[in-house]
């Protein structure tokens, strides 16, 4: 499989792939990373909400 890098697509075989999640009360968060010669070349992510975020408007924050 081809992976869109900072070096353009490569082959995924030549590229150590990293996942990693996080799961807590406010969101669910997945990425992907691949590495090449122990550099970050591609990292991909998905973040679910669980809660809406909460939004507070006061008159001046429009024409402060």
């Amino acid at each position: 499989m081809k992976v869109t890098t900072i070096h353009g697509e490569m082959d995924d075989s030549a590229l150590e792939r990293r996942d990693g999640v996080v799961d807590n009360d406010n969101e669910h968060t997945q990425w992907v990373e691949y590495w090449f010669a122990g550099e970050l070349v591609h990292r991909s992510a998905h973040v679910s909400l669980k809660q809406h975020p909460t939004m507070q408007i006061t008159p001046g924050d429009f024409f402060g």
